[in-house]
């Protein structure tokens, strides 16, 4: 049984998708947002397969009985993706204690919750999964100072998971995603401002945002035996963001890359 928290949202929506094209495939949809749960629900068919859980995973209270539930009817949780987040877009002195603690509740306190329910059974049938989703916000400043905070000691608690339980047969990976183009929220800032994603492409090497397909292809394949020998680490899936800065190379260049390496190809033809 998969366990997949922030189901409802748009990348939780795009995993649960991929995921159910296994035909054996069973999951435990969690969110907060019952109504975006059933929607989800219908558009994935209504299927025997699905259970659906409005729970607030960052309640120790509710989070243990969830887990007692999909141990008592469902036999309990061999692959738990962590994938519920939040944050607002404010910087560190705009940002209150109790706004500090809500962000830092959901991105770090429910994965604390949702792993510590989860280990006790996959460490008795001999192992399973922990998938967390991380972000680029870790390892740069991107601004949302109490998300990135917590972002990064999701890394850190992915990396004792997998030491501590890795002889028990648990493996604990993070996904650090760089910026997926998801509904709501990002309609919001393109209605707003209609060139921001043609403006934020340009700092990527691939010129284009993530999408929630990108995200949940990789989940599919983190989870599944063929990454059997991965585990303590953080995958990145960022279009390449972290490996340069394209338009500092370009400034200290004195000249596009993309000129260069042109120049450079056609150069030796004489």
């Amino acid at each position: 049984m998969l366990l997949l928290t922030g189901a409802a949202g748009g990348i939780g929506r795009a995993i649960a998708h991929r995921l159910m094209q296994d035909p054996s495939a069973a999951l435990i949809l969690v969110d907060r947002d019952e109504a975006g749960l059933r929607d989800l629900d219908d558009r994935l068919g209504g299927s025997s397969r699905v259970r659906l859980e409005a729970v607030d995973i960052t309640d120790e209270e509710a989070v243990s009985a969830l887990f007692a539930r999909a141990a008592a009817e469902w036999g309990g949780v061999d692959v738990l993706i962590n994938n519920a987040a939040y944050a607002y877009d404010e910087s560190l002195l705009d940002t209150d204690p109790a706004r500090w603690d809500e962000q830092i509740a959901v991105v770090l306190r429910s994965v604390y919750l949702c792993s510590r329910a989860a280990l006790p059974h996959m460490r008795g049938r001999g192992g399973g999964v922990i998938v967390s989703m991380s972000s680029v916000n870790a390892h740069q400043y991107f601004g949302n100072e109490a998300y990135s905070a917590a972002k990064a000691a999701v890394e850190s608690l992915t990396r004792s998971m997998a030491v501590r339980y890795g002889p028990d047969g648990v493996r604990a990976v993070a996904l650090g995603i760089g910026t997926v183009i998801t509904s709501g929220a990002w309609q919001r800032r393109q209605e707003q401002d209609p060139q921001i994603i043609e403006r934020m492409s340009g700092w990527y090497p691939l010129r284009r945002l993530g999408t929630p397909d990108d995200v949940a292809a990789l989940v599919e394949f983190v989870a599944s035996d063929a990454a059997s020998w991965i585990t303590g680490t953080t995958l990145m899936i960022d279009g390449g963001l972290q490996a340069g800065n394209a338009r500092l190379a370009d400034d200290v260049l004195g000249f596009p890359q993309e000129s260069a390496l042109r120049e450079r190809a056609t150069g030796d033809r004489g």
